[in-house]
């Protein structure tokens, strides 16, 4: 991420992987998950959170997660069932269970799918957030397959190129592709010129957006400023978010179109309709096994030539390196297992009011 989103290290503090773990997952059995379903919401997380994506871990997404679960949207045991299917499809009913736990289940079941004939696909519906959808990539990669997430719905963040309301969600997509030796490939984005939650970042640490991130209640693009007060569902909101590009002159066409992919694939295929018009979300995940297409090895070898190749390309005047998608999330990662996750002073805050309130033993030193 953009270092404008990194909390200063003047500000931060270091809580230890295993600490930040422990603690979310106990929160997540307060609201009624049985342990699987703790540890799995909590993994996802810290997943997140080790690998630099803080927009979508415990800082951001936990406290809105407690919410909807105290106040009924989210159901903490669900009765998970696939609607229909073929032998390398489905469509899943989650039963408004969160998609940090729910989620998974789809990707493994288009990964055994994936095992058995090549290729795997599962959508999902009437699911909660699931976290940052690189995780759910990253588990096909794992079994020597290239992994594919898309989520997005709800029609409450994105205009159109040129319109003035919102039409669609930040609509993230996400793939993933082993290697060898080097990491593997993950590529993560929001189809928005910036991640809703980046925002939620910058409130907190009350930095400015850059100009034609957002827009105004006209559909006019904003220039660099203080984000707007209120919330992104926030009553009121007199902003919206542009798809990337941020303008048609610089592509914005582009970041739409994507936008709307992801609608088809997570909405209107899972049986929910138009996100903008159902007010729902959805997940869509898929599997390819390599060895139905080519050889492993072989596959991972080019993969390490291909990414090493892009790591050794040539910087330009005022950067150090390049990096291919993935390797900072790795490097990322690797420093804050070995000197914790840095965490914003009023998230820590967050956390000593939240276990004090549910009754959890509070320990993040």
């Amino acid at each position: 991420m953009l270092e404008r989103f990194h909390v200063s290290p003047d500000e931060e503090v270091r809580v230890p992987e295993s600490k930040a773990r422990a603690v979310t997952a106990a929160i997540f059995r307060k609201m009624g998950l049985d342990d699987e379903a703790a540890e799995l919401s909590a993994d996802v997380l810290m997943h997140a959170d080790v690998m630099g994506v803080d927009t979508h871990g415990v800082s951001n997404m936990l406290r809105h997660y407690v919410a909807a679960y105290n106040e009924g949207t989210l159901n903490p045991r669900p009765n998970l069932k696939i609607e229909r299917e073929s032998t390398v499809t489905a469509t899943w009913d989650a039963d408004r269970g969160n998609g940090l736990h729910t989620a998974p289940k789809a990707m493994e079941d288009a990964i055994e799918r994936a095992e058995k004939h090549g290729v795997g696909v599962a959508v999902m519906k009437n699911s909660g957030h699931l976290g940052a959808a690189g995780y759910h990539a990253l588990m096909a990669a794992e079994h020597d397959m290239i992994g594919v997430c898309m989520t997005g719905g709800g029609g409450f963040a994105m205009v159109p190129t040129f319109g003035a309301e919102p039409r669609l969600g930040t609509n993230p997509i996400a793939w993933a592709a082993p290697a060898r030796n080097e990491e593997p490939f993950l590529f993560d984005v929001a189809t928005t010129q910036v991640a809703a939650n980046k925002l939620r970042l910058l409130q907190r640490m009350e930095r400015p957006i850059f100009s034609d991130w957002l827009t105004d209640a006209e559909g006019v693009p904003m220039p660099e400023q203080e984000i707007p007060e209120t919330d992104i569902r926030g009553e009121g909101r007199q902003w919206y978010m542009l798809p990337f590009g941020g303008t048609r002159e610089n592509g914005s066409h582009k970041g739409y179109g994507f936008g709307c992919v992801v609608d088809i694939m997570c909405c209107t295929l899972s049986g929910i309709g138009p996100g903008f018009i159902s007010n729902k979300s959805g997940h869509f995940m898929m599997a390819f096994k390599i060895d139905a297409f080519t050889d492993v090895g072989k596959f991972k070898d080019d993969m390490d030539a291909f990414l090493s190749g892009l790591a050794a390309t040539k910087p330009a005047p005022g950067h150090d390196r390049v990096y291919y998608p993935g390797l900072p999330e790795a490097e990322t990662k690797q420093d804050r297992l070995e000197n914790g996750i840095p965490y914003h002073p009023e998230v820590v805050d967050w956390f000593k009011s939240i276990t004090a309130e549910l009754e959890i033993k509070y320990d993040l030193t």
